[in-house]
């Protein structure tokens, strides 16, 4: 393989636990309020409405919107779900625990021994001010911070991928896609990236139910980020 100029990563679930993170600060809201209930599932049903929430954008039907007014649309409705009563202030709070998530374990130490050779930067479609917040709190190592909402898309648009690789001044032969997601390195080995897969098999806790393994020929497979540098000879 041509070793690529730069790296592009998912970040939910692929850098981030998002599942125990958000269920972390719900669960701090909630007691506050003398509420109790499963606060992981409060995490899945507000993660459950992620995809179809882009997917109105990504058809047309709605001018592009941030993450985060997407995000807070669905907690009003789960808050009412779940029976918690929030002052709009804790809602905004509330929803920016999605700006406060923890790395896995090996983040943080494979991204920086990476960053020593490659470029780096999030291709999320996260907004601006999200991954910005989020790797203030994670210590992600970033070079820079690219966000979908730069292109006034979401992956798996072609914009997206394309727009990134362009930021970089760098054709798409040269940028690696990493994710856990099959589905998001499909998307970016069609246009011309290269590829590597980090499995990550919790994310969705026990009702994980796909992305165990590859499931595409990507140029790497890894078994975490520190794996990767090794495996790209950092």
């Amino acid at each position: 393989m041509t070793k690529p100029v730069a790296l592009l990563f998912d970040v939910f679930g692929t850098c981030v636990d998002w599942r125990a993170s958000i269920a972390r600060d719900v669960a701090k809201a909630a007691l506050a309020k003398g509420k109790r209930f499963d606060f992981f599932a409060f995490a899945d049903d507000w993660r459950a409405n992620y995809q179809p929430s882009m997917e109105v954008v990504r058809s047309g039907k709605r001018p592009y919107t941030k993450l985060d007014t997407l995000h807070r649309e669905t907690l009003v409705e789960l808050l009412g779900k779940y029976g918690l009563p929030l002052s709009e202030p804790e809602i905004d709070d509330l929803n920016f625990a999605w700006h406060r998530l923890d790395p896995w374990p090996d983040t943080v130490a494979g991204l920086t021994r990476l960053k020593t050779r490659y470029l780096l930067s999030p291709l999320s479609n996260g907004n601006v001010r999200l991954l910005v917040d989020m790797a203030r709190h994670a210590k992600l190592p970033w070079d820079t911070v690219l966000s979908t909402e730069v292109f006034k898309g979401y992956k798996p648009q072609p914009q997206t991928y394309l727009g990134a690789c362009d930021m970089f001044g760098c054709e798409p032969g040269q940028v690696m896609m990493v994710a856990a997601h099959n589905n998001d390195l499909l998307a970016a080995q069609k246009l011309g990236l290269q590829t590597a897969f980090v499995a990550r098999p919790t994310e969705y806790g026990p009702h994980q139910k796909v992305d165990f393994a590859p499931e595409g020929e990507w140029t790497l497979v890894a078994r975490d980020f520190v794996h990767l540098a090794e495996l790209l000879d950092v």
